[in-house]
């Protein structure tokens, strides 16, 4: 017999399924054409990198959290998808500039060569600062009423910008090859490079659906815990992961001398401290009651992934 844990487990992958499917239709959409006419408004090569870079796969995390967080709050789902793929335009921008020689210097995204590989490095910049543009352009015109619209710009904008994701990044560059690694100052980049940009997903589903000021803060908390336990379990993945399925290199971390949570805790440390994080995470989402469970599968789920 089916377990209540498994049942919900099972519901969600079938959310998250379709959410991805609804996401990329979307995207496709809002995204500009790659039209070969010199009078188009977007030149096609920029729109041909932007398309590569945004349709490539990719799980969707930040797109399935603010769909699954408006349907928490019991909002339409549906009504969140431009802030969906608001979410995931900036996300993509970030991995497209991180994988710059400057930045990362990666080779391999998605399981394809990165967007600087593809085009090259002038064209991955460009296509980048389009995709975070074209984010804010999607909010403004199609997140009703204007009042959520502005609210979640304002979430955007925080969790991706200089106190947030942005900052994080600059952190995590400034901290390669020191020594002094604590978990505190560890965890104070991922709040940041990562967990900012989470927790706008979960703020702008909220604020989509109406949610009052408990909810949202209840969502924050539960971001907070999330991010930094995908954090935790993509460091793994680095150490023990397998490049097929992940779609990237692997080791690069270490590589590069960032700091991790491996590095400073250990394997089983790590596991240690992604779970007591995903229980924080659960623990959150108690005010919320049943329209929650979807929102605590995925943070048990988390620490299952392989990719």
């Amino acid at each position: 017999m089916m377990t209540p844990k498994s049942t919900e487990s099972s519901r969600l992958a079938a959310f998250v399924e379709e959410g991805r499917r609804r996401v990329d239709e979307a995207l496709g959409l809002y995204l500009p054409e790659a039209d070969e006419d010199p009078k188009a408004s977007c030149p096609s090569r920029l729109a041909s990198a932007m398309r590569y870079s945004v349709l490539g796969g990719g799980k969707r995390l930040r797109p399935i959290l603010c769909l699954l967080a408006a349907e928490a709050c019991g909002g339409d789902a549906a009504s969140a998808l431009p802030a969906a793929c608001a979410l995931e335009m900036v996300h993509t921008y970030s991995l497209i500039h991180d994988d710059l020689p400057a930045m990362d210097d990666d080779d391999l995204r998605r399981g394809r060569p990165t967007c600087h590989k593809a085009f090259d490095e002038a064209t991955a910049v460009l296509a980048g600062d389009g995709l975070l543009t074209l984010a804010f352009e999607v909010l403004a015109k199609h997140i009703q009423p204007a009042g959520a619209a502005i609210a979640c710009v304002q979430a955007l904008a925080e969790g991706a910008g200089p106190d947030g994701m942005v900052g994080g990044q600059m952190a995590d560059l400034e901290a390669e090859g020191r020594t002094d690694a604590t978990l505190e100052a560890l965890e104070a980049i991922h709040r940041r490079k990562t967990g900012a940009l989470l927790r706008a997903s979960l703020r702008m589903g909220g604020l989509v659906a109406g949610a009052d000021q408990p909810t949202l803060k209840a969502l924050d908390t539960y971001g907070h815990a999330v991010g930094l336990a995908f954090q935790i379990i993509d460091d793994l993945l680095d150490v023990e992961g397998d490049e097929a399925k992940l779609g990237k290199r692997v080791n690069k971390d270490s590589e590069l001398g960032k700091w991790t949570y491996p590095g400073l805790l250990g394997i089983e440390g790590s596991r240690q401290r992604a779970r007591q994080l995903a229980e924080e995470a659960v623990e959150a989402l108690r005010p919320l009651g049943e329209p929650g469970e979807r929102l605590r599968a995925l943070a048990l789920d988390l620490l299952e992934r392989d990719r």
